[in-house]
């Protein structure tokens, strides 16, 4: 999607819990994973923190700005998942945080047995249409948005995690596959959305192109399958297998990143916007437009002018 969909936030800790105002940390350990919560209350900078395992980190709270993979450092804020793996150093400046304003994160460290035999069990169960296409973790993309999907994945392992049943370790365990299923999903929407997209050996490649070409346009069922050399039930398998969403939804996500582009210029019109994004209706576009952002294309198109 093309906005970030936010985690629910836990309580944070009451102040006189507080064992430190930086990275305090709140544990919740199980059979093969480990819900750390971590709250902020001081600025700091370059505070170090290292995990024996991977570990999938996302923002709650607050402002950090991440120093990672000797790579230029960036800022982290709610909506957004960072993934890290195992023994890798992370240093984290938390540059707004106080008492008012506290900073608060999750870093779920993950077994590696579990991660290795959910790969093992999807590759052999599920396999991608595509020589080598294989189910895998992509640590080139470890910055990205969080969808609807995956933080419903994120936000059930946190109560299942933080919760007293008997059964939590089996519920998560369950939940976990389907958060590294998310997870690779998300990552490959990423990939397919910058130059990377000719490394992916999938089918599915050549559909995607000629969205990105025709997205001006109509944009029909029938030819993306073509492109694809798949029946329309094997297309639309396939595609959902890789993406986690179906070939509509990502024709528009695409539509709409395409307006967004054509409204950064204040002078033009809502309605050439639509017919120029392929929409011959122009309130339907208007509708879809503020399902997707929240706002209408006018706000958007104002919101962006006043900003600059």
């Amino acid at each position: 999607m093309s906005i970030k969909t936010l985690l629910d936030k836990p309580s944070l800790t009451h102040e006189k819990s507080l064992k430190t105002l930086v990275e305090n940390r709140t544990i919740f350990s199980l059979d093969h994973c480990e819900l750390n919560i971590f709250e902020t209350y001081k600025k700091s900078d370059l505070v170090p923190l290292k995990f024996n395992d991977l570990v999938v980190t996302s923002m709650l709270r607050g402002k950090k700005v991440m120093h990672l993979f000797d790579e230029p450092k960036f800022e982290y804020l709610p909506g957004e998942t960072v993934i890290v793996p195992s023994n890798v150093e992370m240093k984290i400046d938390f540059p707004e945080a106080s008492k008012e304003n506290p900073t608060q994160c999750i870093a779920l460290a993950i077994d590696n047995k579990v991660i290795t035999d959910t790969l093992s069990f999807l590759n052999e169960k599920y396999p991608k249409e595509g020589k080598n296409n294989l189910w895998k973790l992509d640590h080139e993309n470890y910055f990205f948005y969080n969808n609807i999907e995956l933080a419903n994945t994120i936000n059930k392992l946190i109560k299942e995690c933080m919760g007293t049943s008997i059964t939590k370790d089996a519920l998560a365990d369950l939940t976990l596959q389907e958060l590294i299923i998310r997870i690779i999903q998300t990552q490959t929407v990423k990939r397919f959305n910058n130059s990377k997209t000719i490394n992916i050996d999938s089918p599915i490649v050549a559909s995607i192109e000629y969205i990105k070409n025709n997205i001006q346009n109509p944009i029909q069922l029938k030819d993306l399958c073509e492109k694809a050399c798949m029946s329309t039930t094997s297309f639309y398998r396939n595609f959902k297998k890789e993406l986690g969403i179906s070939p509509i939804e990502y024709i528009l996500n695409e539509k709409i990143k395409f307006a967004k582009k054509l409204l950064s210029n204040p002078k033009i019109q809502i309605n050439e916007v639509s017919y120029a994004t392929g929409f011959e209706d122009c309130n339907y576009f208007i509708r879809l437009f503020k399902k997707y952002e929240g706002v209408t294309p006018k706000q958007y198109q104002l919101m962006n002018f006043t900003a600059d």
